[in-house]
């Protein structure tokens, strides 16, 4: 049990950081690091309790109501809202190994992740009723068809690196043929290329393997206090009287920022380096700088001037946020928290991020804040999610007993 990367498996099972786990452990992060790398072996008692820790963490063994695959799983997101519509994951694939460590820390799932999806054959895939996927948006976001007609590069279907992915769920949907699959990606994809890129997703989902699909722009900000669109994909390999009218959204803007920032008042618990002090303040070192506040202000003044709409997103305690996105590590300007007047405003916490992305606070991030903030901005909302697969479960269960009734009949035939 010496290998580097058995000790570094036991520790994202069982959620640990480095500095947690010399912590629990009453080893220095230094041991904890030289166990990780393979440099010495780990002591006996550390591995107990770690292995301990791992097992305590593992899913129950229950089987669910229906089984499902997570492709281009990032940090869990849809796989938290199938698993609160009775789901049981099967298969895993993230080739991020950032996106890996966090999705192991709070799925330990006894079973390795799959890394790119393009090198796992279709029939090594298990066995299935629904598949979900985020496929990959950039080449159908806004943002990355500029930058690739910048460039003179291709995009979409085109795109060589990342646009060809998409086919990689055909290819998995054809060979198991599941009873429903969900996909989620940008609100864009539906006028990407004039709605030819659409049209192609479309067609090759109902005309090419038959499926009957149902697609919804939702904004997360009927459940989060952020302004999130994205389309949401839903097919079902049989007809079935499945209808986005049963959605049952919240009033829009019902919840506001007050509701995921830290209150910075002692009634939560200071957390690792995100809040400190008996108040759980929020660390100074997500203040913004002067000279950052100050090239924010005059990048805004530079655009307002010019007509554009450029600029940081100041919000308050009583606002909706801006979308995040996967870029806020770099300044943090779409959602900037006010501190009130004359002093500079400050980024969202890693943990507040979790928050307006819809995950509760037993959610661990084991990762550095630069990679949390990418996690988080690349996630789905996912009580949003949720609410989809709350009303595509019973469809599925029907399809499943549809099933087993026609395998029953080829049985006694």
């Amino acid at each position: 049990m010496n290998l580097p990367t058995d000790f570094d498996g036991l520790l994202q099972r069982a959620g640990w950081s480095v500095a947690d786990a010399a912590k629990r452990l009453g080893y220095s992060e230094g041991h904890i690091y030289r166990w990780k790398r393979g440099e010495e072996t780990p002591r006996e008692a550390a591995l107990e309790l770690l292995k301990m820790e791992a097992e305590r963490r593992a899913p129950p063994a229950f089987g669910g109501t229906f089984t499902f695959i997570d492709l281009f799983a990032g940090i869990g997101g849809l796989r938290r809202a199938m698993e609160s519509a009775g789901g049981r994951c099967v298969f895993t694939s993230e080739w991020d190994k950032y996106a890996q460590k966090t999705y192991l820390a709070n799925y330990p799932d006894n079973r390795p992740i799959a890394g790119d999806i393009r090198d796992v054959k279709a029939e090594d895939v298990p066995e299935h009723d629904v598949l979900v996927a985020g496929f990959p948006c950039q080449p159908f976001s806004i943002a990355g068809v500029s930058k690739k007609n910048a460039l003179g590069r291709a995009h979409g279907f085109l795109d060589e690196t990342q646009g060809t992915l998409f086919f990689d769920v055909l290819r998995i949907l054809m060979h198991h043929r599941p009873a429903a699959f969900m996909l989620e990606n940008v609100k864009n994809l539906k006028g990407h290329n004039k709605g030819r890129t659409f049209e192609v997703i479309s067609r090759a989902l109902s005309e090419e393997l038959g499926y009957t699909i149902h697609t919804r722009i939702i904004d997360a900000g009927h459940f989060v206090p952020q302004h999130r669109e994205r389309i949401v994909i839903v097919g079902f390999r049989e007809s079935v009287p499945f209808s986005f009218n049963d959605l049952q959204l919240p009033a829009y803007g019902s919840r506001r920022m007050s509701s995921i920032l830290h209150p910075e008042n002692g009634l939560e618990e200071a957390e690792g380096h995100f809040t400190e002090g008996p108040d759980a303040t929020v660390s100074a070192k997500y203040t913004l700088t002067d000279k950052l506040w100050e090239y924010l202000q005059n990048y805004a003044a530079k655009h307002k001037a010019k007509g554009n709409g450029f600029g940081f997103g100041l919000v308050g305690p009583d606002d909706i946020a801006r979308t995040l996105s996967a870029r806020y590590y770099k300044d943090g300007s779409e959602i900037l928290v006010s501190r009130g007047e004359g002093n500079n405003p400050r980024r969202l916490t890693p943990r507040e991020c979790a928050r307006l992305m819809g995950y509760d606070d037993s959610f661990r991030i084991p990762v550095s804040d630069t990679q949390a903030y990418k996690q988080f901005g690349n996630s789905v909302a996912v009580p949003v999610f949720a609410e989809v697969a709350r009303i595509m479960q019973p469809h599925i269960l029907a399809l499943m007993a549809r099933g087993d009734e026609k395998m029953q009949a080829l049985a006694v035939g």
